[in-house]
């Protein structure tokens, strides 16, 4: 038994990288032990192979990273000294007037960029019907090409069936290019520090020339301690094999992008393409920037910058409530308390042939109003079909998370509006609601679930519980 739970610790924490760690001991200590032996020969094999499915989805969706628009990236490197093209960013054909005329008075042809926080955006359809979300134009039809993004909703293939609203568009100088290449900085797991990728290639997609030719790519990782020196930056410039850039001048503008990603807490500095322009200068013509969250306290300007118009409207509202959620794209919402124990109940409820809505951790230590919260979250999401609560307590109190719950109910319309039924003294719920609760307090909190009158399907252990979800789901 033990070593099947090592083995399934193991393929999570690769997954789910390090943060996951800690939380997944807590729950390899107080979430599998309780659970009958016999069930858990029966489950681990099913639940390690459904794991990389749920995990790997919600770890690339996980919101820990800042992501600001072109414009904003380009203005930040500016003021680091990096070459980037002259550009005005607009959300008006006012605006858009003013810029043409006052900022590029002689120029002949401009590049109409759209911003959204989405990648694709060259080959992405308007919902108006317009095609491609960049355009070079010449400077007489910018006012025209710009009033077809502004205020439209554009779909890429990173953007989702959604779509992303255009509220502003970037009118950049059209640079003559020699030469494209590639430039990202990251952080690199194996090296415990950042990683610097380079390919003489570059204005196209990384991933497609990463795997066709692999010798291409030039990594070069940094010693955090010491930081870049210049022997590290000649590598990377040497990388790039540059036509006309003069050799020295380039290494300094890598060095300049290492202390940028450094200073500001970038998880991601990516500059595709850096280019080479005619007047022999490496100029970053696109660029995306991350940030970390957990730098947000000392990094106030940058996260100023935050679109919350570009996020998903449950996540904004989840932050602000100090809550971990994820959104997805199931029909069982989860409200779980812990990481660890979180990612279980989504394997599980994937295990018996749903789909988690969420990724939703209340922390060891919410209150009743941020349980309230959670619940708005999930019951605003219309996809939703059944809501499983989890809760182990330990720090959390099982009382807490009922009487949150309940005032829920009472708040935020999980109850059926003005159609509520009421079958003596209870009151049909919304969407089913599966509750298991277990650890501190977990008397009391039943006993506030079963006199408030709501109708609730109660679980005693969580694979019963996600089972009856499912089943709730599917009715």
């Amino acid at each position: 038994m033990r070593g099947l739970m090592n083995k399934l610790v193991s393929r999570s924490l690769y997954v789910a990288g390090k943060w996951q760690q800690q939380q997944l001991r807590r729950l390899n200590i107080h979430e599998y032990q309780e659970e009958p032996k016999n069930k858990m020969r029966g489950l681990m094999n099913k639940l390690v192979s459904r794991s990389l499915s749920v995990a790997g989805k919600w770890q690339q969706q996980q919101l820990r990273r800042l992501n600001i628009h072109e414009y904003q990236g380009a203005d930040l490197m500016n003021k680091y000294g990096i070459n980037v093209p002259k550009g005005v960013a607009v959300s008006s054909i006012d605006e858009v007037k003013e810029a043409v005329k006052s900022a590029f008075p002689n120029e002949n042809e401009l590049v109409v960029k759209s911003q959204i926080l989405a990648g694709g955006r060259g080959l992405g359809t308007f919902q108006n019907g317009f095609k491609g979300g960049v355009h070079i134009v010449k400077a007489d039809q910018v006012e025209d090409i710009a009033g077809k993004m502004l205020g439209q909703i554009l779909f890429t293939k990173q953007t989702g069936p959604q779509g992303k609203v255009v509220s502003k568009v970037y009118l950049c100088e059209k640079l003559s290019l020699v030469n494209e290449m590639y430039f990202a900085i990251t952080l690199d797991r194996k090296t415990a520090g950042p990683l610097i990728i380079a390919c003489s290639k570059g204005g196209t997609s990384i991933e497609d020339l990463a795997e066709k030719y692999p010798d291409m790519i030039i990594k070069v990782p940094v010693d955090v301690f010491k930081g870049i020196t210049d022997e590290d930056a000649a590598r990377v410039v040497d990388g790039f094999a540059p036509k006309v850039a003069d050799r020295n001048d380039s290494i300094e503008q890598v060095k300049k992008l290492y202390k940028l990603f450094c200073e500001r807490d970038c998880t991601l500095l990516e500059i595709n393409p850096l280019a080479e322009t005619s007047s022999n200068q490496l100029v970053a013509a696109d660029a995306k920037l991350n940030f970390d969250d957990n730098a947000a306290f000392r990094q106030k300007e940058i996260f100023a910058l935050r679109d919350p118009s570009q996020e998903d409207p449950r996540e904004v509202a989840a932050a602000k409530a100090d809550l971990n959620y994820i959104g997805l794209d199931g029909e069982i919402g989860c409200m779980v308390n812990g990481a660890g124990l979180a990612m279980a109940t989504m394997d599980i409820i994937k295990l018996h042939g749903g789909t988690p809505a969420n990724f939703l951790d209340v922390g060891g230590n919410a209150s009743e109003g941020q349980v309230v919260e959670a619940f708005k979250i999930l019951t605003s999401d219309d996809k939703v079909k059944a809501i499983l609560v989890n809760i182990f307590g330990g720090i959390m109190k099982c009382d807490v998370i009922a009487s949150g719950i309940v005032n829920a109910a009472k708040q935020v319309g999980v109850l059926w509006s003005d159609f509520s039924v009421y079958i003596g003294e209870q009151v049909a719920l919304k969407v089913p609601v599966v509750v298991r609760l277990e650890g501190t307090n977990v008397d009391q909190g039943k006993r506030i679930l079963k006199e408030s009158g709501m109708t609730l399907i109660t679980a005693e252990d969580l694979d019963a519980a996600a089972e009856k979800a499912v089943k709730a789901a599917s009715k």
